[in-house]
């Protein structure tokens, strides 16, 4: 039926990126990394996940699928526990310190989601957390609330088929939200300290059956020296002004043959200027891919798009960079490098064959490429070699949220347990 298996709640990562200097401090402030795109910068990462390099490893009170961020030298994350959304929060050795309940728990439908998909943003100072429920709240570093809204009370239920994915993001206005769903779609800010709205301007495109829905995470980033918001569904990438939401430009022409049941689900990723737009169904064997300069205003659609393919794409997991090219994995296990420029194929490796899919998005730290396959088994490929698998380990629960790196270390969220591994 429809989206099918696909959950965004991998979608969960859907996800982000963003221009910042490439650290893989113990303050990682956003869950796809210091530059929003899965990579996690330089430095000297596990290249096996055993017993020899497994640091710590601690339970979770529920089942939840968003990926951990690190900030005043804490891990946060959501996860529900006794029926309640919850924040939580870890210490670096995997101690827990506290969790703040913030309302009952709506479970997810799909057999890799939950009502705890979106992960945490903060501007450093306080944490911001979107649960299935529809509570967004904002909290202090100390789990104290500062403020919580539902927006499905607020604003109506959202019609998605399948678990919200979106994650909050923060740009120096606000908070911003997003629901994207075949009804009035939307993009709105909120002040990060009261949690009062700054402003709510409509998102709204034709598209065929369910190609209104997305499950992707705004993306925040700086074009000619100004700060914008990029986001990609309603098969359409636009660009807004932080200040008050307004569109900047678009660009659309991604769906020419009017295919229905094609949400955005991938978040894309930005290298440089350009922009590579995951569409299509990987899933099913009809991969696209764009790369798109960030340019321009108004419509765009006619002058701003360098390529397309149809030989590689992502459904679910968000592309992530090695620094010069997009890494793109695709739900069955087929990694390809692209030059961002020229869509050109630089180097590609196929996972080994299995019937389980990857939800959870790629990371890349140091010299690794590391992919998480549904079923718990992670994949470590060495992204210097044109893609040389380094090794796999099965570490026995789903995975659905994606890797972080911080300090030579790497932190994996499965079903049951927050792991840690080093190899010091």
């Amino acid at each position: 039926m429809k989206s099918a298996h696909l959950l965004l709640l991998g979608i969960i990562f859907n996800l982000a990126m963003v221009s910042t200097s490439h650290t893989a401090l113990a303050q990682t402030q956003h869950w796809r990394g210091p530059d929003q795109n899965g990579n996690f910068g330089p430095g000297d990462f596990p290249s096996s996940l055993n017993t020899n390099t497994l640091k710590w490893k601690s339970p979770l009170p529920g089942k939840g699928t968003s990926t951990p961020i690190l900030v005043d030298n804490k891990i946060f994350l959501t996860c529900p526990a006794e029926g309640k959304d919850c924040v939580l929060a870890f210490d670096f050795q995997g101690k827990e310190l506290w969790r703040q309940s913030l309302g009952a728990e709506v479970p997810g439908k799909h057999r890799n989601g939950s009502g705890s998909n979106a992960s945490i943003a903060t501007d450093g100072k306080r944490l911001f957390a979107y649960f299935k429920s529809g509570t967004l709240a904002g909290l202090k570093l100390d789990g104290q609330i500062l403020w919580e809204h539902n927006l499905i009370e607020n604003y109506g239920p959202d019609s998605l088929y399948w678990d919200h994915g979106t994650s909050p993001v923060v740009t120096s206005s606000g908070v911003v939200m997003v629901r994207m769903h075949q009804g009035e779609s939307w993009l709105a800010s909120f002040d990060r300290q009261t949690g009062k709205l700054q402003w709510k301007t409509p998102r709204n495109f034709k598209t065929p059956t369910e190609g209104d829905h997305g499950y992707t995470s705004p993306l925040i980033t700086k074009l000619n020296g100004k700060e914008v918001i990029l986001l990609w569904g309603g098969q359409h990438l636009t660009a807004h002004d932080p200040s008050n939401g307004r569109t900047l430009w678009m660009c659309g022409d991604f769906n020419p043959s009017n295919k229905n049941f094609w949400p955005a689900v991938a978040t894309p990723v930005l290298i440089d200027d350009v922009a590579v737009v995951p569409f299509g169904r990987a899933d099913k064997r009809q991969p696209r891919l764009h790369g798109i300069r960030l340019s321009g205003k108004g419509d765009v659609t006619q002058s701003n798009r360098l390529w397309k393919t149809d030989q590689h794409s992502c459904f679910v997991p968000s592309p992530t960079s090695d620094g010069s090219n997009a890494l793109v994995l695709s739900d069955r296990g087929s990694i390809a490098a692209i030059e961002p420029e020229s869509g050109k194929e630089i180097w590609k490796l196929d996972l080994p064959e299995h019937r389980s899919s990857y939800y959870a998005s790629p990371s890349v730290a140091g010299d690794y490429f590391y992919a998480a396959r549904e079923d718990g088994t992670v994949f470590i490929v060495d992204k210097t070699q044109s893609g040389r698998l380094v090794s796999e380990q099965d570490l026995e629960e789903r995975i659905i949220a994606s890797p972080v790196g911080f300090n030579d270390q790497l932190l994996i969220r499965g079903e049951h347990h927050l792991m840690c591994f080093s190899r010091k």
